[in-house]
């Protein structure tokens, strides 16, 4: 899943191609007014797009930490990133979520895309999202075990500062993706890193 471009990137540049296209791509779809539909576009700028763009940047913090407390943190910080994305896609195109004939259900309550939890989001997006395409389950199910260790009192397995940079390498792939798969209004708009 991860081109061979980014497996050549020392981890302090994927860090930062990272921070750049998240917040290329927060700052986009924070104003969308006039570009997506008016549901969308409401949904978008009340979210707060500017703290997935803070999040990024925080990634720079992890490839030089050394402590079990910096690796619980280093994967909550990139679950989070992966939530913001998910949560941002399906914003984006609320109005094909809202269609959709299995949405996100918790307590018989549909959820909307800015409050599913990160499982919901997965079993969603396996459900009716990378049925054709890439397939990121795998890579989200891995990162969100990991992350789950913040809430943890007792033993999970975090695995290692290595699987935690290779799982950010993974990252950018998966944040390029879903950037190639959003409505721009031409390529002078789409973010890149």
């Amino acid at each position: 899943m991860r081109p061979k471009d980014i497996a050549d990137l020392q981890i302090e540049e994927v860090c930062e191609r990272v921070t750049r296209l998240t917040t290329d791509m927060m700052t986009f779809w924070k104003s969308a007014n006039g570009w997506a539909p008016a549901e969308a576009a409401g949904l978008l700028s009340r979210s707060m797009l500017e703290w997935q763009a803070s999040l990024a940047a925080s990634l720079s913090h992890w490839p030089k930490a050394t402590s079990e407390g910096d690796l619980i943190l280093a994967w909550t910080n990139l679950g989070a990133l992966i939530e913001g994305q998910l949560r941002l896609f399906l914003s984006v195109y609320y109005e094909d979520y809202k269609a959709d004939a299995q949405p996100m259900v918790m307590r018989g309550d549909v959820q909307q895309p800015d409050e599913a939890s990160l499982e919901l989001l997965r079993q969603f997006f396996v459900r009716s999202v990378w049925t054709t395409g890439l397939d990121w389950n795998s890579y989200v199910q891995f990162v969100q075990l990991r992350r789950n260790a913040i809430h943890a009192f007792r033993y999970r397995d975090i695995g290692t500062f290595d699987e935690w940079r290779d799982s950010l390498r993974t990252h950018l792939a998966f944040v390029r993706d879903l950037n190639d798969r959003l409505p721009y209004p031409d390529e002078g708009f789409s973010p890149r890193d």
